[in-house]
């Protein structure tokens, strides 16, 4: 089989439409072109229909109400309405009075589109803490329960994290919310479509996901907000025509919709053996490249993790060079790249990974048409390209000779 390249190993950033999902859109951008808020003729009872349908398929996804999901542009406006919804919703106090409005707890390595919202909060007078995890990267319900508070009203943690794939104690963390009456919310972008999902089972009252992280269109996601046991109330952000329940007015974007609904039920039914089947590809890729290469770290716990996403840090590595020299992948880096600056990656800082090891880092993240023979190359490619840049190493050199580098005292000029 001949390889093309690039070759794509960035699915925790995007996925590409599976052509299952652009078959059921296309009919919805020409001839079953109606706005669903069209109730007096066929037009927009057709539209209407797909929806109702695409709600159906979601919900059957994460084991929820079709009632219970709210279409929105993605997960960031997913997060911002559950978040801000819920906070403004359950306040405590008023603004100005000189007290918190409310409590918060969330972690330092969530997604901007949760921390930014907890972020406006705080500026708005509600109390947030955020919570740092442990070197393996996960969030307990212990650690949830040690922040809890007599005015918390919130607590949000992201299912499985987008850098790392770590999952968090999603289930027993809901579990102790509920214990204490308190509303939980999980960015589940990562998590969705990939790994087994329940929202009762699993104590959720908030969940937020993206249609293009599970083969969908990009510019389409669901809310998840739980009708029963408790019910929960948020306020809205947006107001105008009262669509979806009032919580995101606006003309639904129903091609997209339809896209949401194709893909997730496709994920659906392919997970298990997609799920396995990716975990082999990247079993093996690890364990190549760790088994010939010595300073190498794979970021995040062993075990409780995505099977499709690995982040790798090399030590002795300066991390744009490595991903200058294995540019026939695309895949991203652990530095976040700025005009202005160079910051290696917040959530391996939050794990404690110092600051040359997170510069070099590479997050892999395979995908529903990743090969054995794509993986296999870009473990060799990397291996090449480590030694090489290795071979420009000094400090590598030293380490080979057995100099403990940390105990070095350097002369400053």
């Amino acid at each position: 089989m001949t390889l093309k390249f690039p070759i794509y190993l960035d699915h925790a950033a995007t996925t590409p439409c599976d052509p299952r999902v652009v078959e059921a859109m296309l009919p919805y951008f020409t001839e079953k072109f109606g706005n669903p808020g069209s109730r007096n003729h066929q037009f927009g009872w057709q539209a209407e229909e797909a929806v109702d349908t695409a709600r159906h398929q979601v919900a059957s996804l994460i084991g929820a109400d079709e009632k219970e999901i709210i279409f929105t542009s993605g997960s960031t406006e997913s997060n911002n309405i559950a978040i801000k919804g819920a906070a403004y919703m359950y306040e405590r106090a008023p603004a100005g009075a000189g007290k918190p409005r409310g409590h918060i707890i969330t972690a330092i390595h969530e997604h901007k589109a949760v921390l930014d919202p907890c972020k406006r909060l705080q500026k708005e007078g509600f109390d947030v803490t955020f919570l740092e995890p442990g070197a393996d990267g996960l969030i307990t319900a212990d650690m949830i329960r040690s922040a809890l508070r007599d005015d918390t009203i919130l607590v949000t943690i992201m299912w499985a994290n987008n850098e790392i794939g770590t999952i968090n104690e999603i289930r027993q963390i809901g579990a102790l919310c509920h214990e204490h009456e308190i509303i939980f919310h999980t960015d589940a972008t990562q998590w969705v479509g990939k790994m087994p999902t329940d929202v009762n089972r699993d104590n959720v009252d908030l969940l937020s996901m993206s249609g293009h992280k599970l083969y969908g269109p990009k510019g389409v996601g669901a809310l998840y907000v739980r009708r029963r046991k408790p019910r929960v109330r948020l306020q809205s952000l947006v107001d105008g025509g009262g669509q979806e329940r009032g919580f995101r007015s606006g003309t639904l974007n129903v091609t997209g919709i339809v896209g949401l609904g194709k893909a997730a039920e496709i994920a659906l039914a392919e997970m298990e053996s997609e799920g396995r089947r990716l975990l082999a590809l990247r079993t093996k890729l690890e364990n190549t490249v760790a088994g010939a290469l010595d300073v190498v770290q794979v970021n995040g716990h062993r075990e409780k993790r995505l099977p499709h996403i690995t982040n790798i840090s090399f030590g002795f590595v300066e991390g744009e060079s490595l991903m200058m020299a294995v540019k026939e992948i695309a895949c991203s880096s652990g530095s976040a790249c700025t005009s202005a600056s160079l910051e290696p990656s917040y959530v391996l800082k939050a794990l404690g990974v110092g600051d040359e090891l997170a510069h070099s880092s590479l997050r892999l993240s395979l995908g529903r048409w990743t090969t054995p023979e794509q993986t296999d190359y870009a473990a060799e490619a990397i291996i090449k390209s480590v030694r090489k840049l290795r071979e420009l190493s000094p400090l590598y050199d030293m380490h080979k000779e057995g100099i403990d580098l940390s105990k070095v005292e350097w002369a400053h000029h």
